[in-house]
């Protein structure tokens, strides 16, 4: 533990009487009992005893016997506006399920609709104890507002495919440069080509070049299944990783949403670009889509590439649960790796903390509660019967933990949902006003598509 400073003016916050979720200096997680966490000016000051905290003034105090502190989580890649589009396209392969529902459905898309869908995930997100999210999408000023609004952390990227001509790429550059530290420093930002097989290789190309020339990352999708492997391989003799090292995408920063068709030739590819390249998952829509492989996390993480969680879009993950993606990922590496001890609980929460932290760029400030760390903080009630008894503090978060158990929401010192309760958002005036707007959404009858599927 740090001790707090004494004789300082008061603290803006004091959470006290916690169990705080802490990383040593191996980056192994630990618990500290009856301890407190002090911030300041949007960061955490000290991480101490509550005994310590006692006569120190504060602006607000906030009890949590009961409750582990924890940094937010970090939803490192979802399409937040698609959760109005929560179960429209169910039970389809991949194919039908781009090309036959989504894609026409997205045709539709104002930014009104992306607003209210952005505000509904943002809601959901909260309540989940997620405090960042990196969102892959389009209308992303729209996105950028409500972030504002809602007092989270996000890094944002506007989607763009090569059939919309120099102007996607252009559009994607001049959002980014506009908002790069927005929201007073909460929004950070990325260019965002759609995929390898949507994005031809000179624009990537262009991406990566300007992606140097302007200091920003790079939010792809890429490798995303075992099929676009082989018909990467089968039509251009490279797999998809290996269009993003030919075209110059592996040289900036980058983050990789999906990679289950992650081959093993591309693993000295990535090692080379390790530092600079991240991988999110988001296991549920993989089970979903009935796709054979998931995310390799176990060899990237022999090759020291950070693999972060997340949820996808609603529209095929049906929620934005960082929590179950936790717990998923720790089930599934267990059964393709066929080690019971891979992955472990506390290897689960490094990747929902310090990894997820460092695949959205945000490595040095986020991810820990740590003297100088931004103050995103999550209180988790674990007084409940499904979380009793509590043997292994690890395993209870990560197997026995629901989302509902995040009682508080904070972002940079500010508190956005307490004991439950939303205080930036309004969600029944938002579910109202995007139900009078669902059937003009999702109206298929124009059969007109923003891009066709094609691997």
């Amino acid at each position: 533990m740090t001790d707090s400073p004494a004789g300082h003016l008061p603290a803006d916050l004091i959470i006290t009487g916690c169990t705080v979720l802490v990383h040593d200096d191996q980056e192994r997680i630990g618990f500290e009992e009856d301890a407190a966490v002090v911030v300041r000016n949007g960061v955490v000051e000290s991480v101490t005893t509550a005994a310590a905290v006692t006569d120190l003034a504060a602006a607000e105090r906030i009890d949590a016997r009961g409750q582990v502190a924890m940094p937010g989580l970090i939803n490192c890649h979802t399409h937040a506006p698609m959760v109005a589009l929560r179960g429209v396209a169910e039970d389809l392969p991949t194919e039908e399920w781009f090309n036959d529902v989504v894609w026409p459905i997205e045709s539709n898309l104002t930014e009104k609709d992306v607003e209210l869908g952005a505000r509904l995930a943002c809601a959901e997100m909260i309540r989940g104890g997620v405090t960042c999210f990196a969102d892959h999408y389009f209308a992303m000023d729209a996105v950028a507002a409500v972030v504002d609004e809602s007092g989270l952390r996000a890094h944002l990227g506007e989607a763009y495919f090569s059939s919309q001509g120099p102007q996607g790429l252009e559009k994607s550059l001049e959002f980014a440069l506009r908002h790069q530290d927005g929201a007073g420093g909460r929004i950070t930002t990325a260019l965002a080509p759609h995929a390898p097989y949507t994005v031809d290789d000179a624009d990537l190309t262009a991406t990566a070049e300007l992606a140097r020339e302007h200091g920003l990352a790079v939010h792809i999708h890429a490798a995303e299944n075992r099929d676009q492997t082989a018909v990467s391989i089968d039509r251009h003799g490279v797999t998809p990783i290996e269009v993003l090292q030919r075209t110059g995408i592996l040289d900036a920063d980058v983050l990789i949403a999906h990679g289950t068709g992650i081959a093993e030739r591309d693993l000295p590819v990535l090692e080379n670009a390790a530092g600079r390249v991240a991988v999110a998952s988001a296991p549920r829509g993989y089970l979903k889509f009935a796709w054979p492989t998931t995310t390799p996390i176990r060899a990237l993480y022999d090759i020291g590439v950070p693999v972060g969680l997340a949820t996808d879009g609603a529209a095929s993950n049906n929620s934005l649960d960082v929590w179950e993606s936790m717990a998923l990922t720790a089930l599934i590496q267990k059964s393709t790796t066929g080690d019971p001890r891979w992955l472990t609980s506390r290897q689960a929460l490094h990747h929902a903390t310090l990894q997820s932290a460092r695949a959205v760029g945000h490595g040095d400030t986020l991810g820990a509660l740590r003297p100088g760390h931004r103050a995103d903080i999550i209180l988790v009630d674990l007084t409940g019967p499904h979380t009793q008894p509590v043997h292994d503090l690890a395993a209870t978060l990560v197997h026995s933990a629901r989302s509902s158990d995040v009682r508080t929401t904070i972002v940079d010192g500010r508190v956005l949902m307490r004991d439950r309760q939303l205080l930036t958002l309004d969600v029944p005036a938002v579910v109202r006003e995007l139900g009078e707007r669902m059937p003009a959404l999702l109206d298929r009858g124009h059969g007109r598509r923003i891009q066709d599927y094609k691997t």
